[in-house]
Parts: structure tokens; sequence; C-alpha cells
């Protein structure tokens, strides 16, 4: 996986393309969290910056554990950019998910948002914060105030759960 990452960085936009294309035909290979974690921002993500981002709404969406993962830690690198539309969404869309996993990389991702706009993390948790699995919502207030984690946890915090699910 190393080495792909190395080969789309240094490559020329065809080559990027197909490191991308081979990367989505071969998920089944990418098949635990490490890997999923150290390429999906440095080549999906990276990919994507600039293009159309339907494809990771198709893989968080998708039956595969990974896919859903790879939806998830590809909008690393638009965080990174301070683009956190996609990540937001998609974070909404996974919080029916039943893997500790997704739950995890979405809590992990909105931390990271939580790091560049505080604002926008706690508008997603003040919406969601009574529909999340208790690990997302964990990963998520890590760094914020222990009065704020607090009142996250215990729904001490005066929001109410979105009417239909609201994603």
């Amino acid at each position: 996986m190393l080495l792909l990452i190395d080969r789309f960085d240094h490559g020329t936009e065809k080559a990027r393309g197909r490191i991308y294309r081979q990367y989505l035909e071969h998920t089944q290979y990418i098949n635990n969290w490490d890997l999923v974690d150290s390429s999906a921002g440095k080549i999906v993500g990276a990919y994507l910056q600039a293009r159309d981002r339907k494809p990771l709404y198709r893989l968080a969406r998708s039956a595969s554990l990974w896919e859903r993962r790879i939806a998830v830690i590809a909008t690393s690198r638009f965080i990174a950019m301070n683009d956190f539309d996609d990540c937001i969404a998609i974070c909404a869309l996974l919080l029916d998910d039943q893997e500790d996993l997704i739950h995890k990389a979405s809590g992990w991702m909105l931390r990271e948002i939580g790091k560049r706009d505080p604002g926008v993390e706690k508008a997603f948790l003040d919406r969601y914060c009574k529909l999340m699995p208790r690990t997302m919502l964990r990963y998520a207030i890590e760094r914020l105030p222990s009065a704020d984690r607090r009142a996250y946890l215990t729904g001490a915090r005066d929001v109410a759960a979105p009417e239909n699910g609201g994603a």
C-alpha cells in the first residue's frame, strides 16, 4: 500500500487516475483498518479533491465495511483543506451503521473537523448527538472541554433529535 501511495504521489495525472481506479476495483484486498487509514485519504481523497465526490457516497452505502470506512477516511484529505461538507454528510449517512469500526472512523473525522472549526463539529453534535452511536460520540468529543463532553454524554445539552433522523 505504501508503494501505491508513493506511486500516486509522484505519478502523472493519468497514472493517478489509473491507481485510483485500481484501488477501488480491489477494495476486497484493502480489508483492515490500517490499510484503509493509511491509504484512503492519500489516494481516494486526493484524487477526488477537485472532482465529483459521488463515488464516496456509493462507498458509504456499500455492504462492505471497508468500503464504508474508505468513504469516511477519504474525507480526511478534504478536512485538511477546511472542506467539511462531504465528511458531515457521510457521517450523517452512517449514523445507523452497525460496525464499531465505522463509528470510530466517523468520530475521528468529526474530531478532526473540530480541530479546525469547532463550530462545525458542535453543529453536527447538537443535531445528531442523541442519534449517534456511543463510540462515534466518544471519539468526536474527545478534545472538547470537560463540561461539553459531559453534557453531550449525559444528554444535558439543550438539543433536540432531528425529525425523521435528519439525514
